[in-house]
């Protein structure tokens, strides 16, 4: 099986079925004709088919959506481009990915939304939805078109890792997006509370001589968003929280009715501030790395249900920008082709059930976006095939993507894509 090979029919046979339901079952046998899964059962085992697939072993499940990912295009290219980092995806087994509009220029505009979306088109490996720019530049004062970006193919819109400047302009932005319809997409953070930190405002700062972000940047603009979000009646999805305050927040406010989503980055779940103790520069993201307590909440919410969405918050860097000292190295992880193989480690200690992280890869994300990721008769074959108990390591020859700053670069690592499939088209083929 090749790469970018459209067969007129593929027949996948063995393994397990996780259907996107939340349950997992034997595969009774999948046919796959003209990007589309046309039967299963007794009927796709009888028929002819141009190529078969042996997923014994492996685990078959929708291809995974990525609601916060950085293709770094529009930009300089050093940093990755739409090809390089689509690649990525498809090497971690997502099939569709949200581009963050913190492009250069900013996505605030129906023209550099076509430009994303046509790049996508002639050179991307899997399928990217792009989210616009809610204010000019993403600065935080005037608002974008975003009626003219709902029309050139926005999916959502909002600021990106950047906070907006005050209350007044956040309660217009989700005014106007409840008028078009438009979820807004938000990282909670009070710019004037993180100040200049880049560090989680505790144990490690301290004994380090770090500049810290008090947990409390995020959670008053959680508070502040919910309610907002409550008077407007806009559709808002908090994104990358780091807090278990933020969490318990979020579950009081569906109580009331609020619509509100919430999604967390697959490292906030699995490390804690203690990863900057030898200042790792890997370890520089935004919002940081917080303490065991959050992690823990971060976790517990995932697995209740409250958080919606595990994201990979996928930011690739030049080396240059990760060499600096860490208060001047850029933020971010090159994070998307270890999600799942971070989730797996996560299973494995018990601490979060398999079903529950792939619905938090598959359903749970598609919902927040307006997706039905399934395996049934009639779906679109965007799959993953995983083998989780194959290890892998990553480095800087086996991750696809410009960044290669990984979180766990050189380690052992279970859980191997096999097969990533894109309307029935291999994007990525291990070798299985």
């Amino acid at each position: 099986m090749k790469v970018g090979s459209q067969y007129e029919s593929l027949k996948i046979t063995g393994g397990t079925l996780f259907d996107g339901t939340g349950t997992e079952s034997d595969n009774p046998g999948l046919l796959i004709k003209e990007g589309k899964i046309v039967a299963m059962g007794a009927d796709a085992l009888n028929a002819d088919a141009d190529q078969q697939y042996d997923a014994s072993g492996c685990v078959i499940a929708p291809g995974f959506i990525d609601l916060c990912c950085n293709l770094r295009e529009p930009g300089n290219g050093q940093k990755g481009n739409i090809a390089s980092e689509t690649m990525a995806a498809a090497h971690g087994g997502f099939t569709t990915v949200c581009a963050s509009p913190e492009t250069s220029p900013v996505n605030d505009s129906s023209a550099v939304t076509h430009l994303i979306r046509d790049g996508a088109s002639s050179r991307g490996s899997v399928r990217v939805l792009p989210v616009g720019a809610i204010t000019r530049g993403l600065d935080g004062e005037l608002l974008s078109d975003l009626a003219g970006l709902k029309n050139a193919g926005c999916i959502a819109v909002g600021n990106g890792s950047r906070g907006i400047k005050n209350a007044r302009i956040l309660r217009r932005c989700m005014a106007y997006a409840q008028t078009f319809g438009l979820t807004v997409m938000f990282s909670p953070e009070n710019q004037a509370l993180a100040a200049d930190g880049y560090a989680h405002d505790g144990q490690v700062t301290t004994r380090l001589g770090l500049l810290g972000i008090p947990e409390v940047a995020e959670t008053a603009a959680v508070m502040e968003m919910l309610l907002l979000a409550e008077e407007t009646g806009v559709k808002l999805h908090l994104s990358q929280l780091s807090s278990g305050r933020s969490v318990e927040m979020v579950a009081d406010a569906r109580k009331r009715g609020v619509q509100v989503t919430s999604d967390v980055a697959m490292h906030q779940l699995c490390f804690t501030e203690e990863a900057l103790a030898g200042f790792d520069s890997r370890f520089h993201v935004r919002p940081p790395l917080r303490s065991e307590a959050d992690r823990e909440a971060l976790v517990t919410g995932v697995q209740a249900g409250v958080i919606d969405a595990i994201v990979s918050q996928h930011q690739p860097h030049d080396t240059a920008a990760k060499q600096a000292p860490l208060p001047a190295t850029e933020p971010g992880l090159s994070s998307i082709e270890s999600v799942l193989s971070l989730g797996l480690r996560l299973v494995k200690s018990g601490e979060l059930s398999r079903e529950r992280l792939l619905t938090a890869l598959t359903l749970g994300p598609g919902r927040v976006v307006g997706l039905s990721p399934e395996i049934a008769p009639d779906a679109i074959a965007d799959l993953c095939i995983f083998n989780p108990a194959t290890s892998w390591q990553p480095s800087e020859q086996t991750l696809v993507s410009t960044g290669k700053h990984a979180p766990l670069l050189g380690c052992e690592l279970t859980g191997k894509v096999e097969l990533t499939l894109v309307a029935g088209r291999p994007v990525w083929v291990g070798d299985h």
